[in-house]
């Protein structure tokens, strides 16, 4: 038996390679006699660049950068294709994880540093730029990685304001007369982990704000100032932002770059799983294993392992999935033949994943012990 093993990271325990190496370890201990072939994946969340440069067997472009609270920080993007598509992560310039919790404030914060990665990409002679934007640390809308591609955001004065959501409120016009002319030409591809809307209750304020920093103040505030970006957005374009898909994804900045640099929103597993070449690492399993730290009915709205287990189904393949929290239902047995929790009864958070690790290998033990008796 070929068991091809493809999980997502389990958020904020183990990345996504991490799990795949703890999954094979415990098919390894058991008594099946199995083949296995790790594939982690990400859907456009933090770690999705590093895993498409790796897979892709592209290189890695070292880049100084602002991160979002102004500070100067190395960071990379990847190169693959000869050099002729760019891999960024939001969360490698912009990302929550470069803040201290005391210094998570959305208000404040800003995507420039995105943007001069772009920026950066482009001098490299990149003609397609892939961002993921899972993990941003900002509610701007984009405006951050605009300004750093040229594009300005004057007050009714005409005074240039700074990027961040307690200026940008007093936004009277948008200036894309300094855009970068290579933007034009550019094919930007947008790998949304999330397909909430712009703005309202499940906008990118309400729900994103509060993990970012934001009071309930500040979150009333920040959709305020969204709503006058998709306002002033539309006078200018034409194009009404709030209604499209995965617009709310990184604090709005899959909206802002879809308006003004034409950029493309795409579901980000499925959009990883063909980048990658999935389907010929599927067609050798005889056995998919996938999973992440929680499946429930997020998951089918396109989250890694549902992608995973869609493109498994179609084939014939049985598909296990593992979580360290898993709400099963009728709609989930459609994709999943079988769901297991790796916590062996209800436990602490704190304490379920400082042992994400050991419950996935002695799940997958088990796993290949139970298959070996059934055969």
């Amino acid at each position: 038996m070929h068991i091809l093993i493809v999980p997502n990271a389990f958020k904020n325990s183990l990345d996504a390679i991490g799990v795949a190496d703890a999954i094979a370890k415990g098919l390894k201990q058991s008594r099946l006699d199995c083949t296995t072939e790790c594939f982690p994946i990400a859907d456009g969340g933090d770690g999705t660049g590093s895993l498409i440069v790796e897979r892709c067997k592209g290189i890695r472009i070292q880049q100084e950068v602002h991160d979002p609270i102004g500070r100067k920080i190395a960071s990379s993007f990847g190169l693959i294709e000869d050099g002729k598509t760019a891999i960024i992560e939001v969360a490698d310039a912009s990302g929550l994880r470069l803040l201290a919790k005391d210094e998570r404030n959305p208000m404040i914060a800003s995507s420039y540093g995105t943007g001069e990665l772009v920026k950066a990409a482009l001098n490299k002679g990149a003609n397609r730029i892939i961002i993921a934007m899972g993990g941003s640390a900002t509610v701007d809308g984009g405006c951050g990685i605009l300004n750093a591609v040229g594009i300005n955001f004057l007050d009714a004065e005409g005074k240039q304001l700074r990027v961040m959501p307690g200026e940008l409120i007093g936004v009277d016009r948008i200036d894309t007369s300094g855009l970068d002319e290579r933007i034009a030409v550019t094919e930007i591809v947008i790998l949304c982990d999330v397909s909430n809307n712009l703005l309202g209750p499940q906008g990118a304020a309400a729900v994103y704000g509060p993990q970012k920093g934001a009071s309930p103040d500040d979150v009333e505030f920040l959709d305020t100032f969204l709503e006058n970006f998709v306002a002033l957005t539309s006078v200018q374009t034409g194009q009404n932002i709030d209604e499209i898909k995965y617009g709310g994804a990184a604090g709005g900045a899959s909206a802002g770059l879809f308006a003004w640099l034409g950029a493309k929103l795409v579901n980000g597993i499925d959009y990883f799983l063909t980048l990658t070449d999935f389907d010929k690492a599927l067609n050798r399993a005889d056995l998919v294993i996938t999973g992440e730290g929680s499946i429930d009915s997020q998951t089918l709205q396109g989250k890694g392992p549902f992608g995973v287990a869609v493109r498994a189904k179609a084939k014939g393949i049985p598909v296990i999935g593992l979580g360290g929290k898993v709400e099963p239902g009728r709609e989930m047995e459609d994709y999943f033949d079988e769901l297991i929790c790796i916590n062996p009864e209800p436990v602490d958070i704190a304490v379920a994943m400082k042992n994400t690790k050991a419950n996935l290998v002695k799940t997958a033990q088990i796993i290949g012990d139970r298959i070996t008796s059934i055969n």
